[in-house]
This record gives structure tokens, C-alpha cells and sequence, in this order.
């Protein structure tokens, strides 16, 4: 029996599929595989994905040097990576896909940072560390994944140390949505509920945190993933030839256009939240 709630195990068994590790890996180059900030709606992915990552160091500054920090649904490792690299850190990238966590595995030791990034098996809901283990939480658009957000909050504040900060991105439903309007990108994700500002707010708040900042980024939701559909249509032969299959392909284009019609009707939200523990 897997350890995993539902949620996890379904979110673990998309992103271990052949499908979808070779369509991020190409078509986001397996570094970094998150919304981006874009500065014109022509920008590549890679490049808007990995500013994203830049811009939350550049919101947590010094307090990075030398730090331990947890990437919580670390993908490929491109942010533990990169924090490690620039700023010195001791890093943990805590990432449910086995086959993800190869390829981060491959990529540390190709570019020397064995010693500072370390990848581990597992999810969110139950985090392998003991009590105020890091000082920063990392975390760039996974817990929506979890059908347990209020158990993910939990662990965060578990693990992070007294002053400890803990920033993250997630597609959430703005505050305002109506019900029943985001069911063809809750369908596509396969989950019954998003976050929001509001309730990330609240509930880490009732946790022990205090908000820091909330960046809103939330124009960025669309123009991203319009240039993750129109990327996909531009290089459709090339993936297809990579064995991505058609039936894979044809339904990311039409769950890419939900994402779209629900970020440009303003019922998403999405920003860079900073949280501070009390």
C-alpha cells in the first residue's frame, strides 16, 4: 500500500509517465517546469520559468547565504539547483516522481552540487525532516496537487525553524470566483478544490506566520500558459517524434485553453507569497 493520499499518488503517476517526462523535458528543458514571469508574450518558456526563480531570491536576499532550505514539489531540482549554486545553501529538493528525481539526481552531479543538493523521495503531506530542520520553505506551483493543502501547511510549519520564512507560487482561484466555473481546469488536474490568497493567508496566519508580501503576478497566468499552448502547436511533429503520444498531446492543447479562458475571465490568481514564522 502506497503512503500517499490519493491526490499525490495521482499527480505522482502523471509525472512519472512517459508522456509527461518527455514533454517537460523538451519542451521546458528539465530545469525548471513552473510559471514564469514573462516580459513580452513571445518570450521562451525556459527563460520566463527560470526569471521566476530568480526574482524569489532576489525577495529573500541575504537571508538564502548559507541557508538550509526545503524545496517542497522540487520538480527537476532547477531552483535547489540554482539556490545552491549563487548563494551557498544546503538545499532539499522533496519531489514525489522517481523519474524526475533521476533526472535532478544526474543533472547535481553533472554540474558538481552532489554536496549541496540533496533529492528525496516523497511528498509534501508527510515531510521526511524533524522539527525546525530548514530555515526557508521553497515551493513553486505544487500544492495544488495536494487534496490536503491544510496538512501540507502543517508540515511547512513543523519543519521550519522559529524566524524561518517560507515563500511560494501556486495557481490558485482568485478570492472572488464563483463556484462551478473552474470545473474544466479542476478536471484537468483531477482535484475537487484550488487554493487562494485568501486562504493561504488565513490559514497560515492561524498557524503562526506572518504575510510578508503577496507579489501579484496574476496577468502572468495566462500569457503562460497561451506560450506553453502555442510552443506545444509549434513543435507538435517535433514531440510527437520524441514518443509523446497524439492522445497526450491533443488533451494538454485543450487543458492549456482552459487555463487560458479561466486566467483571462479573472477567476485565477497567481503570485510570489512570502510568509514569515513567528
Amino acid at each position: 500500500m502506497s503512503p500517499y493520499s490519493q491526490a499525490v499518488r495521482t499527480a505522482q503517476a502523471y509525472y512519472n509517465s512517459d508522456d509527461a517526462e518527455n514533454f517537460y523535458s523538451r519542451l521546458w528543458g528539465g530545469e525548471d517546469i513552473h510559471i514564469g514571469l514573462y516580459q513580452s508574450k513571445a518570450e521562451a518558456v525556459v527563460d520566463a520559468s527560470h526569471r521566476t526563480v530568480e526574482h524569489m531570491c532576489a525577495l529573500l536576499g541575504d537571508a538564502l547565504d548559507g541557508a538550509t532550505v526545503l524545496d517542497i514539489g522540487g520538480g527537476y531540482g532547477g531552483s535547489a539547483r540554482h539556490i545552491a549554486r549563487r548563494h551557498n545553501a544546503e538545499v532539499v529538493s522533496l519531489n514525489l516522481s522517481e523519474v524526475q528525481n533521476a533526472r535532478a539526481r544526474r543533472k547535481n552531479a553533472e554540474r558538481g552540487l552532489d554536496d549541496r543538493v540533496t533529492v528525496v523521495d516523497g511528498d509534501f503531506e508527510n515531510i521526511p525532516f524533524d522539527d525546525g530542520h530548514f530555515d526557508i520553505v521553497w515551493s513553486q506551483d505544487a500544492m495544488l496537487h495536494s487534496g490536503n493543502r491544510q496538512r501540507v501547511l502543517d508540515e511547512v510549519a513543523r519543519v521550519l525553524k522559529p524566524g524561518g520564512t517560507f515563500i511560494f507560487t501556486d495557481p490558485m482561484q482568485a478570492d472572488d470566483c464563483p463556484d462551478g466555473v473552474l470545473q474544466p481546469v479542476l478536471d484537468r488536474i483531477q482535484l475537487d478544490t484550488m487554493g487562494s490568497p485568501g486562504f493561504y493567508t488565513q490559514a497560515l496566519e492561524q498557524r503562526g506566520f506572518s504575510r510578508r508580501d503577496f507579489e501579484d503576478h496574476t496577468r502572468q497566468i495566462p500569457c503562460h500558459y497561451a506560450r506553453i499552448h502555442d510552443t506545444l502547436v509549434e513543435r507538435e511533429d517535433e514531440l510527437r517524434d520524441s514518443a509523446i503520444s497524439r492522445a497526450y498531446i491533443d488533451n494538454m492543447k485543450k487543458g492549456l485553453q482552459h487555463w487560458v479562458d479561466a486566467g483571462e475571465a479573472g477567476r485565477l490568481a497567481w503570485g510570489i507569497m512570502v510568509f514569515d514564522k513567528r
